[in-house]
């Protein structure tokens, strides 16, 4: 019943979106102990894929009608999932019905990429704790599911590293100006998935684009310098954020996996270089990207991922960039670690002065000379419909010739506007934040004088410019240090997660705004045609550049701590985080007006290595684990058995499993669902903590509870006798407030266990629904 289900799904999703043609890519999840025993049987004579191709052309062809074409198999997935990604017609889709050990099949999609001085911001200094000679002395392999890589780089020398390790099995793969000689001891393996683009955008135009593991875009060069490219002196753009630029696990081994080009990504080609990233033996696995959410058995982003962390990789994934909204954070599964973005204390400050003397602030990396008072050109002053927000095609250039011209955010990019403004004759450009995106100022490597405000100095502009001859100038005033940070992104997604709603996501926070890391020459800093700028050095903004700071720190706890398993790795990161700013208030949220930010927006907060590899107590998870919790949250066994790989498995009936109710997940943070409409609203959590800190020790329980929810932690106190010990405890919840309780819609708190060296925090979130 379940499988016919997921076919009807992907017959009613290819109804929609191939019409006269009734061919494209599925993505086909098989059972694993069907395959092992299917590969057993044919001995060697065929391989299990091309038994079951055969099949299904058999199958399809049964009512005596020919089909056009055979099914093409593009892609096996054997490690981190298992099955295949073909092209198949409707009838080939529906005779997969009869192949023995078929889980389901979903349509291929496009995916997007969620598009220094960081290190220093997070507490890390060379020769010291994480960056040990001896922690850093280790073969830790970081792989990077992206755009690519620009191998020439001087962030991806591999002076002074040992050889590569014994167990890798990747490859350096050749390709259009890629060669076996692009990798060295550092960037150890290279590889391009695009088949699954190819088969829906077309052959790949070699003229702008590479079909190899050559980064086109930038993006994947970024993300995979700061996880763990070298140290550099003297690393800047334009000559600002000058200093060294390090990747947080600047000694790690880099894998690159291609599988991003100018469209986007598609689902097919993504779910390939995981599983080969796995079965190359990466230990963590970095994936700055993601697509709509969705429940996990149809995520194959979420599937791959638990295959990985099957074989013990970490994956991190970007929360996503569709902030401030509420639930729109992706790559939720509790298997994954989700990174939202936030910033450091650096700036590009610049200063603009109106006519009629008022003076905002706002933030650009463009490196002129500053702009004399010039004539102010906005909206119908500027050009025809769409001029405000200076749309390709929309401004005259006999009404904005040697004037700034004001456009607002949103249809195209911030930078195109800019070129837009330049090719039309403009002297400059402010570019006015809306009331979503509020004070958060995205600096950009313009082409003209041009800078971003924030919402309130937006407002003040646009009164300004509708009177009669309205001027302003621009003053670009460089780098600055020392401002209040961490802050939220208004751009981070935020949750509660609209999958899994009993586990808060996302689960951290880490810098993410103007990040500074390596770029390719070959890519300008905008990414327009029309700018013909090369620099070595980027700075770019997003979840996508938060989430390799924490695949670093992985690394990092991955060489410190080798026994820990992915889910104590995230355990550490997780509880260590800190919530307050470097000026000791409360981490401020723009995407809120700069009011108190919340665990929907950064999780249990910013991420704190230094602590995170001393957390005293840790939080451990099987893979088992994960699935008993889908089946408290109701999933069928069938539905579990797409991400198990197990086509029989059975949800356990008895409560012996620590996991029946999806409260009790040991997870690090507690994600309370109440009713909204009950009278009465409680909830008891079970936990098992891991003692990793001083052998003999005693935490007390210290709670903050959230408004309207009393909370009661038992036992109070736990007792360590010994290293690795484990203890349990429940929390109970309870609300008190009744209707006026409700009201709230959520409210949060936290559960800190306290001894006399450490405190391991976890957040609570209490939603009313």
């Amino acid at each position: 019943m379940f499988r016919t289900s997921l076919l009807l799904l992907a017959f009613m999703a290819a109804a929609t979106s191939i019409a006269s043609n009734d061919r494209q890519t599925y993505v086909v999840h098989m059972d694993k102990a069907k395959i092992t025993a299917l590969d057993q049987t044919l001995g060697g004579s065929k391989k299990w894929y091309e038994a079951i191709i055969d099949s299904i052309t058999e199958l399809s062809t049964q009512d005596g009608e020919e089909e056009t074409s055979p099914p093409q198999l593009l892609y096996t997935y054997e490690t981190a999932m298992t099955g295949f990604a073909a092209i198949l017609s409707i009838k080939q889709l529906q005779a997969l019905d009869k192949i023995e050990g078929f889980l389901s099949a979903v349509p291929d999609e496009f995916l997007t990429l969620h598009t220094t001085h960081s290190p220093k911001f997070l507490g890390l200094r060379k020769g010291k704790g994480l960056w040990s000679t001896h922690n850093m002395a280790t073969d830790v392999i970081i792989g990077l599911v992206d755009s690519g890589i620009w191998p020439e780089h001087v962030s991806f020398r591999d002076k002074g590293m040992s050889p590569v390790p014994s167990r890798w099995k990747g490859a350096c793969e050749e390709g259009t100006k890629f060669t076996s000689s692009n990798c060295n001891k550092k960037l150890i393996g290279a590889r391009a998935f695009l088949k699954g683009y190819e088969s829906r955008a077309g052959r790949i135009n070699e003229t702008v684009d590479f079909r190899s593991a050559r980064d086109s875009l930038g993006h994947g060069t970024h993300t995979a310098s700061t996880a763990a490219g070298d140290v550099l002196a003297g690393a800047s753009i334009f000559g600002m954020a000058k200093g060294s630029a390090s990747g947080i696990m600047f000694r790690s081994r880099i894998a690159a996996y291609k599988v991003c080009y100018s469209i986007g990504c598609a689902n097919s080609d993504i779910l390939a270089g995981i599983d080969q990233a796995v079965s190359d033996g990466v230990d963590i696995l970095s994936i700055s990207l993601g697509g709509a959410s969705r429940p996990y058995y149809l995520d194959g982003l979420a599937i791959a991922s638990f295959g990985a962390v099957q074989n013990g990789v970490l994956v991190s994934f970007s929360a996503g960039n569709s902030g401030p909204f509420s639930s729109t954070v992706t790559n939720s599964a509790p298997w994954i670690m989700t990174i939202a973005a936030s910033s450091i204390d650096r700036s590009f400050p610049t200063t603009v002065k109106l006519g009629n003397g008022e003076i905002f602030h706002g933030a650009s990396l463009y490196s002129g000379k500053p702009t004399k008072k010039l004539l102010l050109a906005y909206g119908q002053t500027a050009g025809s419909d769409g001029a405000e927000f200076c749309i390709k095609s929309t401004l005259s250039p006999d009404m904005i010739k040697g004037k700034i011209v004001v456009c607002q955010r949103g249809v195209n990019g911030r930078v195109e506007k800019g070129e837009e403004v330049r090719m039309a004759g403009g002297a400059g450009m402010l570019l006015l934040n809306n009331e979503d995106q509020g004070e958060e100022l995205i600096a950009d490597p313009h082409i003209l004088p041009a800078t971003a405000l924030g919402a309130s100095a937006a407002n003040s502009v646009l009164k300004y410019v509708t009177t009669n001859n309205p001027t302003a100038s621009i003053v670009f005033q460089g780098t600055v240090y020392g401002g209040p940070a961490p802050v939220m992104a208004a751009f981070s997604s935020r949750g509660p997660a609209s999958e899994g709603p009993y586990v808060i996501k996302p689960d951290v926070t880490a810098p993410g705004v103007n990040i500074l890391a390596a770029w390719p020459p070959g890519v300008s800093p905008t990414r327009l045609d029309t700018d013909k700028r090369s620099v070595l050095f980027n700075i770019v903004s997003g979840t996508s550049m938060s989430c390799p700071h924490v695949s670093g720190l992985a690394a990092l706890l991955k060489a410190a701590h080798k026994d820990w398993s992915p889910a104590a790795i995230k355990s550490a990161l997780m509880t260590t985080a800190y919530t307050l700013e470097n000026n000791g208030a409360p981490i401020s949220d723009l995407g809120s007006g700069g009011s108190p930010a919340t665990p929907f927006a950064y999780g249990s907060g910013h991420v704190d290595p230094v602590k995170a590899s001393d957390p005293g107590l840790i939080y451990d998870i099987k893979p088992e684990d994960y699935l008993n919790y889908l089946c408290s949250l109701n999933y069928t066994s069938s539905q579990v058995s797409v991400i198990s790989r197990v086509m029989n498995f059975t949800c356990p009936t008895t409560d012996t499993s620590f996991c029946l109710h999806p409260g009790d997940l040991n997870y690090p943070s507690f994600a309370v669902l109440f009713n909204d409409n009950a009278r009465n609203n409680s909830a008891t959590y079970k936990r098992r903590v891991t003692n990793v800190g001083q052998p003999t020790s005693t935490y007390v329980a210290e709670v903050q509870e959230p408004d309207g929810v009393s909370v009661m932690v038992e036992p109070s106190v736990l007792k360590f006798r010994k290293f690795n010990q484990r203890l349990s405890y429940k929390v109970s919840f309870v609300a008190t407030g009744g209707a006026a309780s409700a009201s709230l819609g959520s409210s949060f708190g936290s559960l800190v266990w306290v001894s006399k060296k450490y405190r391991v925090r976890s957040p609570i979130a209490v939603t009313w629904q």
